[in-house]
């Protein structure tokens, strides 16, 4: 009986063997890999796995990568990277793969689709990990703070804080984020540039010789700003580092040398 069972198995491995080849021949690739995957079951009978096993998956991994089915795509790349009669070119292509998923990822990120970033790296285990170190992690942590610092900003605007809201503008550091905030980039330059006729009106007479130019003054507040000091002490600091002290008059303040 054992015997019996042994020769239908060998039997019914030729018919399928047959069978695959025939599909392969017509292109018809699910039919093919359904032969393949009934094939890997009888896998503890003598013989080698059929040559068109290995052609159908080629074929349809790549059809599967033309419809962007990604995952399908690698999972049967992955099974020729398992088979004895995997090639250099197949292991070529798994890497070629991946590679531009990766790229992919960056190029919807950098357009400012997160999501979509991460369905693209999701296929290859980077869209998260549990240590946190998954490229979509970083992602993810990327997009959060260009996105804090923009409602900050937008926050800070509103309050005609407009040093500090400068500062938050000066941290974007996404493509994507930094088109969207232009136009509280432009708000930002007009608050500033009222200060600055609002400094000189009061100075009467523009920059006079004990007042510290208003132009230099700024560009040292700025920079002090995006080095991470808040408004006042950015102020107070570039106003000594010009020579000047800080004078307070009722609600008015200037640095004065």
């Amino acid at each position: 009986m054992v015997a019996i069972a042994i020769g239908l198995a060998a039997w019914w491995q030729r018919q399928l063997s047959v069978q695959l080849a025939a599909a392969a021949e017509r292109g018809q690739l699910d039919a093919c890999l359904r032969y393949s995957s009934q094939l890997h079951a009888l896998r503890w009978l003598p013989g080698h796995p059929p040559h068109d096993q290995d052609r159908c998956r080629r074929a349809k991994a790549s059809l599967l990568w033309q419809r962007q089915q990604w995952a399908e795509a690698l999972q049967l790349q992955r099974q020729l990277l398992a088979s004895p009669a995997v090639t250099s070119a197949d292991r070529q292509r798994f890497n070629d793969w991946q590679a531009e998923l990766h790229h992919t990822a960056l190029s919807r990120f950098r357009a400012g689709d997160l999501k979509g970033a991460l369905a693209a790296l999701a296929p290859i285990g980077e869209d998260h990990r549990a240590d946190g170190n998954a490229l979509g992690d970083q992602l993810r942590q990327n997009w959060n703070r260009n996105r804090l610092e923009s409602e900050r900003a937008s926050k800070l605007v509103g309050q005609a804080r407009w040093w500090e809201a400068l500062d938050s503008l000066h941290r974007l550091d996404h493509p994507w984020w930094q088109r969207q905030a232009q136009q509280l980039n432009r708000r930002v330059q007009q608050g500033l540039a009222l200060l600055k006729q609002t400094d000189s009106e009061h100075d009467g007479h523009g920059d006079l010789p004990h007042t510290v130019p208003v132009a230099q003054l700024d560009a040292e507040v700025g920079k002090r700003i995006a080095a991470g000091l808040d408004e006042w002490k950015a102020f107070e600091a570039a106003c000594r580092a010009l020579g000047g002290r800080v004078v307070e008059a009722g609600p008015e303040t200037a640095c004065q040398r």
